[in-house]
């Protein structure tokens, strides 16, 4: 009863990112089976991803997003956006995610915007650099948004009050945002 008032409160979405077909090579030839993989996210902060294999697709997305709602992670959300930048590796491929402004949308191809949606990520900007494989890049994604920390638990882990660890990063923004404004105006300066 608890499971099913779970189900209908808080409904998952699961989309398609790869289907493959792959073959075992057997004594008698080839044996073809598909495989896919999936993400599944609730649009707010939870979001996995599983690899499933069957001899037909739809069993195979069936076997995927079990595995995908077993492996669900959570992602802190900052105001639909990430918080600072942040690269996510997963053997040959690294995805850069950077914070983006209100409004602006996803800025991302294939598999990291999917991902991104689906863990209520409404504002960033990503580059993948390297492999392109699917699922190389969605295990880069999941692994750079599990780097992401809150202001508490950043201060907690240094041992030091939030709101001093809050007033500490705004000065390092302060100086980096005026470290570029410099750069701009010696940029046009050097135009004209």
């Amino acid at each position: 009863m608890a499971r099913e008032q779970r189900a209908e409160s808080d409904p998952l979405q699961d989309r398609v990112i790869h289907i493959a077909r792959v073959a075992k090579v057997v004594k008698g030839g080839r044996r073809f089976s598909f495989s896919a993989l999936v993400v599944v996210g609730d649009g707010k902060e939870r979001v996995g991803y599983g690899l499933g294999k069957a001899g037909e697709v739809p069993d195979a997305i069936r076997k995927a997003s079990e595995q995908a709602k077993k492996n669900m992670v959570k992602i802190p959300n900052f105001e639909g956006t990430i918080p600072y930048e942040v690269v996510g590796r997963y053997g040959a491929c690294s995805v850069q995610m950077h914070p983006a402004q209100k409004g602006k949308g996803i800025i991302a191809g294939g598999a990291v915007r999917v991902l991104t949606e689906l863990a209520g990520i409404r504002d960033i900007v990503c580059k993948v650099h390297g492999t392109k494989n699917a699922g190389s890049v969605v295990r880069a994604t999941i692994n750079g948004l599990l780097q992401l920390q809150t202001i508490e638990e950043y201060a907690a882990a240094r041992g030091v009050d939030p709101a001093h660890a809050q007033q500490k990063r705004d000065e390092f923004d302060t100086k980096k945002r005026s470290k570029t404004e410099k750069a701009k105006a010696k940029a046009e300066a050097s135009v004209q």
